[in-house]
């Protein structure tokens, strides 16, 4: 264990005593438990003194020792039906990846948009921000990455050698594919925890429902918008490969699709379960108001899709089924975990008083709304450089909500660009695990992926605010 990890686990423990006996009262007798068990979680994430989703747990155990609130109620966060509608997913995820759809969808549109070596980076690109809105962004640059190197080991092993322009095309593609893993989350409500973690607490705290098709109404525009952008920074700004000419991709990719042979009828079973999933999704307010009896939500079609994959069998005779449990070993379930110490933190910051005291103090204040919504996105954006997104927003999230309620503002149009700020993080390899892995490939140096993350960061910057200025009133 680092030091780091030795002074965290000591650490927060350490504040959360000392908080809780100070002798004068911050906020009342609840908040300052609140407080101090934010603090004793927030060192425990920032340091990863222990595993995030095991201080995520805290709350279970602290809050009804505390006297914060009873046992039942924090529980009910850990099981709140925004959790379910994510397990779903990754159910699906995973079953998109045992039969390798994923990869099939992912060669395909390689393929498509051609060879030459800006139109490969693009599809790379492209192909990554598609896995990414409905698997891990961790698996879909996993899946991409040996791909990748496949077609740089082309111009590694040819004539010339490895060329000025054969490296530019490599940190290309290689931080094409990060910069789109992180993008292409944000278009969907199950592309990237942190959106989970918004839709949750504004369903418990505030009564607000954001549908999967109104998440992708703002979502998907803002995540091509940011993908197209990756793009031209990296190929026409900073590493452009103008004399670059190679056929081998070509062939690369369709080796790879030949070694996956023809679609088979499992693959044909995800991909109908799948695409029915995302129909029902897209039109469930539209079927509720023909069939107003039905009830349709987010989480029981994603339960649905979840339980068939389960429960459809593959071969009737042989009991052979699409996935077994056998294979949630694989189930990011600590995510899970995640979000239920995320939105039990939330609640206990709404009922001690906590968000409440933030909104009063900003509603007496003389602070700009566009200034204060400004930093806010700065603030989340350049911290989920260094830690993990989903503790921030979880951590973040409702006293964001109380600015937006102090400000006089509907908390939507402060929370969701803010939300989207902690997906974009391009600067650091540690700031997500898309750019770890990318890193860990060996074809690119720290100061490279800083050099065009902080543009990439800012530029983030700027399109959040001109979204909470002009688009969110719009459509919320």
């Amino acid at each position: 264990m680092d030091l780091s990890k030795k002074l965290g686990l000591l650490l927060g423990p350490t504040f959360f005593f000392i908080l809780l006996n100070l002798p004068v009262t911050l906020v009342s007798e609840k908040g300052d438990a609140v407080i101090a068990v934010a603090v004793w979680m927030v060192v425990w994430w920032i340091t990863e003194a222990v595993s995030i989703s095991v201080a995520a747990l805290l709350p279970l155990i602290l809050f009804p020792l505390l006297k914060i609130m009873p046992i039942n109620d924090v529980g009910a966060n850990y099981g709140s039906p925004i959790i379910f509608l994510f397990f779903g997913g990754f159910v699906m995820a995973l079953a998109l990846e045992k039969v390798n759809l994923h990869k099939r969808i992912a060669l395909n549109i390689i393929r498509i948009t051609g060879t030459t070596p800006n139109k490969v980076v693009l599809g790379f690109m492209i192909a990554t921000a598609a896995l990414s809105m409905w698997i891990s962004n961790t698996a879909s640059t996993v899946v991409m990455l040996p791909i990748a190197m496949s077609v740089i080991g082309l111009l590694v092993n040819d004539a010339d050698g490895f060329t000025k322009d054969d490296r530019n095309f490599a940190l290309n593609v290689m931080l094409g594919i990060a910069f789109s893993a992180n993008a292409g989350g944000i278009a969907t409500v199950i592309g990237t925890p942190p959106n989970s973690i918004l839709i949750g607490l504004l369903e418990n705290e505030y009564n607000i429902e954001i549908s999967f098709l109104k998440w992708m109404v703002i979502g998907l525009p803002f995540s091509i918008i940011l993908v197209s952008i990756c793009y031209l920074v990296l190929v026409k700004w900073f590493f452009p490969n103008k004399k670059l000419k190679f056929t081998g991709s070509k062939k690369i990719i369709q080796e790879e699709l030949n070694k996956l042979g023809p679609t088979s009828r499992k693959e044909k079973m995800v991909l109908t379960i799948f695409g029915i999933t995302v129909f029902l999704w897209i039109f469930r307010t539209l079927i509720n108001s023909i069939f107003p009896s039905l009830g349709l939500s987010d989480t029981i079609i994603s339960m649905i899709a979840a339980v068939s994959l389960f429960a459809i069998p593959f071969n009737f005779k042989k009991g052979d089924f699409i996935i077994g449990w056998s294979d949630t070993e694989k189930l990011a379930w600590g995510i899970l975990v995640l979000f239920g110490g995320g939105l039990a933190l939330a609640e206990g910051m709404s009922t001690s008083g906590i968000v409440d005291m933030v909104a009063n103090a900003i509603s007496t204040s003389e602070i700009s709304i566009l200034f204060t919504a400004s930093l806010l996105i700065l603030l989340m954006l350049f911290m989920t450089e260094l830690m993990s997104n989903v503790a921030l927003v979880a951590v973040l999230a409702p006293v964001v909500a109380g600015i937006a309620i102090g400000l006089g503002v509907p908390v939507l149009y402060l929370l969701i660009p803010v939300t989207m700020a902690s997906s974009c993080a391009f600067m650091l390899p540690m700031a997500t695990p898309p750019n770890a892995i990318v890193f860990a490939s060996g074809y690119i140096k720290v100061y490279q992926m800083a050099r065009v993350g902080i543009v990439l960061n800012l530029i983030s910057v700027v399109l959040l605010i001109l979204l909470f200025q002009l688009v969110v009133p719009l459509l919320f």
